[in-house]
C-alpha cells in the first residue's frame, strides 16, 4: 500500500508519518520545506516530495505516483479562525486537489476535520449530530467535507472525515495554552494569566491521536470519525496536571482572559464509531 501524507512537517503530521512509518507502511510525505522535513528522524525512511499545492493546479494523483491512500492533514492560515481566507481562498483550493484524487477512483480520500463544524454545543457529540460552525475556518472544512462526501458518491471511493477535537503535545504551537505554560515556567515567571480554566475539553496527546487517525484512515469504515477520548476535563485541570509535572510553584492567574465564544462550555467527542474501528482495524502493510 502506498500512502501519501500531506502537512507532514505539521504538528499532527509529523506523528503520523512516524507512526506510519514504524508500522512498515510506504509512506510518502508532502510538505512545502524539505529542510524543515530533514529534522524529523522518518525523513530518511521516506519519500518526501516538497510541494505548494496553492501554487499550481496539476493531477497530483499523478504527481505524487498514484497513491492507495491519501491522509490530507494540510490546512494553511491556522490559528486565524475568523479570516475570510479559509472560504475565499483555502476551500477552492482544497477543493481541486482533493478532485484530482478522486477522479482516480483508486484513492481512499481521508482528511481531518474539527470539532468546532460542530459549533457552541455541550454534551456527548456524536458523529450525526447536525453541523452548525461559527468560524470562518470551521464553516469552510464543513463545506470541504460535504464536498468529499460527493466526490465519494460521484466517483464511488473510500473516504473518511476525521473530525479532531483537542490535543498538545510535541510540535504544538508555542501560541497554545501548555506551550505558553512551559515557557512561563522556563523563565521563572511568578504568575500565569489565563481564563477561568472551568471549561471541560476533550483532550488527547498528538501521538494517541496520530495513531488514530492512522488506524481509521487504513479501517474498510467510510465516513465521519470523532477522533477523540470521549472524556471531559477541565482546562484548569489540565493545566494544573502540567504544573505538577513540571514541579513549578507557579500562580495561575484565573479570569485574565474570556471564554472563546466559538465553543461551549462543556463537551466531548462521541467516541463509540473509534472504539469499534480500533477494535476491528487492520495493520497490514
Amino acid at each position: 500500500m502506498k500512502i501519501l501524507v500531506t502537512g507532514s512537517t505539521g504538528f499532527v503530521g509529523q506523528h503520523v508519518v512516524r507512526w506510519l512509518v514504524n508500522h512498515g507502511y510506504s509512506v510518502t510525505a508532502t510538505g512545502t520545506s524539505t529542510e524543515k522535513a530533514k529534522a524529523f528522524d522518518w525523513f530518511d525512511k521516506v519519500t518526501f516530495i516538497p510541494c505548494d499545492y496553492f501554487a499550481e493546479n496539476k493531477n497530483y494523483y499523478e504527481f505524487f505516483g498514484e497513491p492507495d491512500l491519501l491522509i490530507h492533514l494540510a490546512w494553511k492560515g491556522l490559528p486565524n479562525y475568523m479570516m475570510r481566507f479559509h472560504m475565499e481562498e483555502n476551500l477552492p483550493v482544497e477543493m481541486r486537489f482533493l478532485r484530482s484524487f478522486a477522479e482516480s477512483k483508486k484513492t481512499k480520500i481521508a482528511v481531518t476535520g474539527t470539532c468546532y463544524e460542530y459549533g457552541v454545543v455541550n454534551g456527548c457529540i456524536a458523529e450525526d449530530h447536525l453541523t452548525n460552525p461559527n468560524t470562518v475556518y470551521s464553516a469552510a472544512k464543513d463545506a470541504l467535507r460535504r464536498y468529499v462526501e460527493f466526490l465519494a458518491a460521484e466517483y464511488g471511493i473510500s473516504w473518511n472525515w476525521i473530525r479532531l477535537f483537542f490535543l498538545y503535545g510535541e510540535g504544538q504551537s508555542p501560541k497554545s495554552l501548555l506551550p505558553q505554560l512551559e515557557a512561563a515556567i522556563a523563565n521563572d515567571d511568578k504568575e500565569f494569566p489565563m481564563s477561568g480554566g472551568e471549561q471541560l475539553r476533550d483532550y488527547l496527546p498528538v501521538e494517541m491521536v496520530a495513531e488514530y487517525v492512522c488506524r481509521i484512515a487504513l479501517s474498510e469504515v467510510d465516513g465521519i470519525v470523532n477522533c477523540c477520548s470521549g472524556e471531559m476535563i477541565s482546562v484548569r485541570r489540565l493545566v494544573e496536571d502540567k504544573v505538577a509535572e513540571l514541579g513549578s510553584d507557579i500562580v495561575l492567574k484565573r479570569g485574565v482572559y474570556g471564554y472563546p465564544v466559538y465553543e461551549g462550555m462543556a463537551f466531548c467527542g462521541d467516541d463509540r464509531k473509534l472504539r469499534e474501528i480500533i477494535k476491528i482495524g487492520s495493520y497490514s502493510p
